[in-house]
Order: structure tokens, then sequence, then C-alpha cells
């Protein structure tokens, strides 16, 4: 199917899960998740009214920059080794996955800029999965006071794979309550406004548990 095809069905879907949960439709951005598929597809998905892109690796990052430039937002959304920071920190908008203080110290040193990032949290406790544990983010965000150009803006996790709808639901909303007890402290370097959250199997479930952000690859560019 053609991404604007697509994308029409995916905010139908996020409409009537906002309309579920009292929200408004707005609040959430649809992250185009292209790292399998071509330049000219995510052309497309920018040509459909697309205006996030995700990639996961930084050489699609970078493949995929040189073609489009500017013309996207750009997230970085896979596991970043602080080795590779230097190849995207000036050309990424967004960090999803920030679990590390010698991450952090990297991203630090690189910036030339405030980085809005968010924090990944492994909410599942999957050993499969990245990111800190629900009991360390506090604390981790703690650490990060010092780094000037580092702002948290919100968390992110991944939901398992699961056919049981509550086992994802309870993922969602243990990021939901993570992200009160942040906004709580009232840290000006660490807002917390943003919920990066739900994918193509489970998106819906997230815009109703608070997501604002959603990434979307395969039911969208495939």
């Amino acid at each position: 199917m053609k991404v604007r095809d697509n994308l029409t069905i995916i905010q139908q879907n996020i409409e009537q899960a906002c309309m579920r949960a009292g929200r408004n439709p707005n609040e959430v951005k649809i992250i185009a998740v292209t790292k399998y598929v071509t330049i000219q597809r995510a052309q497309e998905a920018l040509d459909a009214g697309i205006i996030h892109l995700g990639e996961n690796r930084d050489e699609g990052l970078l493949e995929k920059w040189n073609a489009l430039h500017e013309q996207p937002v750009w997230h970085f959304i896979g596991t970043l080794q602080s080795r590779k920071v230097k190849n995207i920190i000036d050309k990424v908008s967004y960090i999803h996955s920030l679990d590390r203080i010698s991450l952090a110290v990297e991203i630090n040193k690189r910036a030339t800029r405030k980085i809005p990032c968010f924090v990944q949290v492994n909410v599942s406790k999957e050993e499969s999965k990245h990111g800190i544990s629900a009991d360390s983010v506090i604390n981790f965000i703690q650490e990060l006071k010092s780094f000037e150009n580092i702002q948290v803006v919100g968390l992110m996790t991944m939901a398992p794979l699961s056919e049981d709808e509550n086992v994802i639901r309870d993922t969602f909303r243990g990021l939901k309550q993570l992200q009160k007890d942040i906004q709580a402290l009232k840290l000006e370097y660490a807002p917390c406004q943003e919920l990066s959250m739900g994918m193509s199997n489970d998106y819906e479930i997230a815009v109703e548990e608070g997501a604002t952000f959603v990434r979307i690859g395969t039911s969208l560019v495939g």
C-alpha cells in the first residue's frame, strides 16, 4: 500500500484511541521508522505529510540524511554506542535511547547545543531489552544535572511481544507513572513531558496510556 493510505488508517486509529482516553489527537506525533526501507520510501513518507523519521543505526541515519538532509525531524531510536555518537550528534533532533552515564558523557562532550533525549527504561524487565530499570530511573536522571548539553524531554520503552493486552498496557502504565514521579521533582533539565512508546502492533494501547510519540515502521512504511 501507499504510505499515504497507511497513514490515513493509522491516524484514524490514533484519533479513536484518543477519543477512548479523552485525549487530543494533536498530542500524538507519529515517527515513521524507516530503518528497513529505501530512501525513496522514506521520501514517500515525507510527501505524505510525515514530519518525523526514525533510524536505529548510525549508518542508516547517515545514508538517509545525506539524501534527505533536513527535510524531516530526525530521531535516533536504537541502541547508541558511545563511539558512534560523533557520527550522528549534529544530525538528530532527538535521541530515544539514553540509558547509561558513559553515553551521556559522550553526548554532552560532542554536542554543540542542548540535545533533547529520552531515557530508555526497561519497564518489562526483559533480559533481551536495553534500558535502565524502573527502580534506577530517578537516580539516573538526577545524575544528569551537570550535563549542560542534555535535556531529558521524556522516557522511552518497548512493551513485550505478547498476545496479552494487559501485559502491554501495564508496561505503558508503568512508564506513565515514572513520568509523573519525575515531573513532580520539577527538574529544569528534565521536564519529561514526552513518552515515546508504541509500535506497529501496540500503538493504540500506547496512545490510550499516554504516548506522545509512537514509533511505527511495518504498518506505515513497510
